[in-house]
This record gives structure tokens, C-alpha cells and sequence, in this order.
């Protein structure tokens, strides 16, 4: 990853991480505006979506949201999403993003 990358602010990490771990879960992407609006309408600050915010979310609003699109996730699945959001700290790269500074 370049430098500059890993230094920007970490604004909107919390919410990319969100939605990259709930897209994943589903196998497809999610529609990022309207999980926004979502966050918002529970009373979470998309654009500094803390770990305690993200993991609030992952349980009942986050299958209902889903559920609107038509999407169940499993148990299993929706524990994955929940332990890798409680896991995520924006002061780090992740996995992935370390992974795509090779690819680069």
C-alpha cells in the first residue's frame, strides 16, 4: 500500500470496512447510499463509523436492511461479519488492502 494511502484521514474507513464485509458475506455488492441512510436513520455517523457504531448495526438492523434487498444472511455468516468488524482498526491497513498494494 502506498504511503499516502495508509496516511489519509481515517474519515470513511469504518463505513468502506462495513460495507466490504457485508458485501462479501453476500457474495455481491451492497448498495452503499441507501446502508448511508440506514446508519444514519439508527443514529451512527457514516462518516466516522466507529467499531462500536458497526458492530451495533450488524445484528437486527442489519438483517432487516438486507432483508429489504431480498438477502438472508446465516448465522455463521453474520457472526463472520460481526467479528471482523469488532476486529477492524482504522489506524492499520487491512488484510485486503495490503494485499492489493501487491497487485498494484
Amino acid at each position: 500500500m502506498a504511503l499516502a494511502e495508509h496516511s489519509r484521514p481515517r474519515r470513511r474507513r469504518g463505513f468502506d470496512n462495513l460495507v466490504g464485509e457485508i458485501s462479501v458475506a453476500v457474495g455481491s455488492p451492497i448498495p452503499r447510499y441507501p446502508l448511508w441512510l440506514r446508519l444514519r436513520a439508527h443514529g451512527f455517523d457514516p462518516e466516522r463509523l466507529d467499531r462500536a457504531s458497526a458492530v451495533a448495526f450488524c445484528g437486527a438492523p442489519l438483517i432487516c436492511f438486507l432483508g429489504e434487498y431480498g438477502v438472508r444472511l446465516p448465522e455463521d455468516a453474520l457472526l463472520r461479519v460481526q467479528r471482523s468488524v469488532r476486529q477492524f482498526d482504522p489506524d492499520f491497513p487491512t488484510p485486503y488492502e495490503r494485499m492489493a498494494a501487491f497487485g498494484g
